[in-house]
């Protein structure tokens, strides 16, 4: 009978520090970039619809790590795993930090053309096309060597740095930031002029102008940058995007951690989204909103499991 009585007293009590968390905010982490922030108001929007309050905590790449792995952060839908440093593997291999799973993105980087460009540089897709159609790509200070817009100076030196390990006749030239990169890439699109840039997705552009990307010999998250040579070329390291969780996540909020593992969002979501922000102006706020009021099929079944 004590027995009984302690083990009754246990689930009450287990149970009561589970509602007391669940009635405390959900956190999640905002990061510095537009599509995250589109993750992660989209997931807010979800955890509201099972009646959890939500806050929103502005916080760094990689500092996040820390905070969500001692649980001042709940989660972040949205992380890009080529670029967490050494806080964030240490910690998932701790049991601090849950990886969910995939988000659903497909992230990409790469260089990238307008299609009509494979009319003057037959081959394409295939890198080894450009060495020798480099010309259709010159500039007048680039001649006869193509012309490459490469990530803004102060971003890296990653696509120099392939250039001249593949032995490449193209001269890069950096962009001066994304927005002039993204005015340059439109307006010679828009007058079919020769164009190659270094790019990545999901982005807003993508849902504006048609674009192909440069295919390698092979292409993977194990690209070894500094390791490349015609005929071995691997291009750019690839990222994955996973949802993470602290580690008492799921026990505090068991629904929330159902929808969350459920949800997916691709690409075409995020770049229709990412347009609508960055290039109309509008509120990540208001165009979320809108894309639940448009989209209740695709969320409500995620919904209806976690409940």
């Amino acid at each position: 009978m004590t027995r009984l009585k302690l083990a009754l007293a246990s689930a009450v009590s287990v149970a009561a520090l589970s509602t007391a968390a669940a009635a405390e905010p959900i956190k999640i982490a905002l990061n510095e970039w537009t599509g995250q922030h589109i993750s992660a108001q989209i997931t807010g929007a979800l955890f509201r619809e099972l009646g959890h309050e939500v806050e929103f905590i502005t916080a760094g790449a990689v500092p996040q790590f820390a905070a969500i792995a001692d649980g001042s952060i709940d989660l972040n839908p949205e992380i890009w795993t080529n670029n967490v440093g050494d806080i964030y593997p240490n910690a998932v291999e701790a049991g601090d930090i849950i990886v969910v799973g995939q988000l659903g993105l497909e992230p990409r980087e790469g260089w990238l053309y307008p299609p009509y460009m494979e009319d003057l540089c037959p081959g394409l897709p295939a890198y080894d096309a450009l060495y020798d159609c480099a010309q259709a790509f010159a500039a007048a200070d680039t001649f006869p060597d193509g012309r490459l817009i490469t990530y803004p100076a102060d971003w890296g030196t990653r696509s120099s740095d392939l250039v001249d390990a593949i032995d490449l006749p193209f001269k890069p030239v950096p962009g001066g930031s994304e927005g002039a990169m993204m005015a340059e890439l439109t307006s010679a699109i828009a007058a079919e002029q020769p164009i190659l840039m270094m790019m990545w997705a999901p982005h807003w552009v993508h849902a504006e102008v048609d674009t192909n990307w440069v295919e390698w010999d092979s292409a993977s998250a194990e690209c070894d940058e500094g390791n490349q040579s015609r005929g071995e070329a691997c291009g750019f390291q690839q990222a994955s995007v996973e949802k993470i969780t602290s580690s008492g996540f799921a026990d505090a909020y068991p629904d929330a951690m159902a929808v969350l593992t459920t949800m997916s969002i691709s690409n075409d979501i995020q770049n229709a989204l990412i347009l609508e922000v960055d290039q109309n102006n509008r509120e990540v706020e208001e165009v979320v909103a809108e894309w639940m009021a448009a989209n209740t099929d695709m969320w409500q079944p995620w919904i209806d499991a976690a409940n």
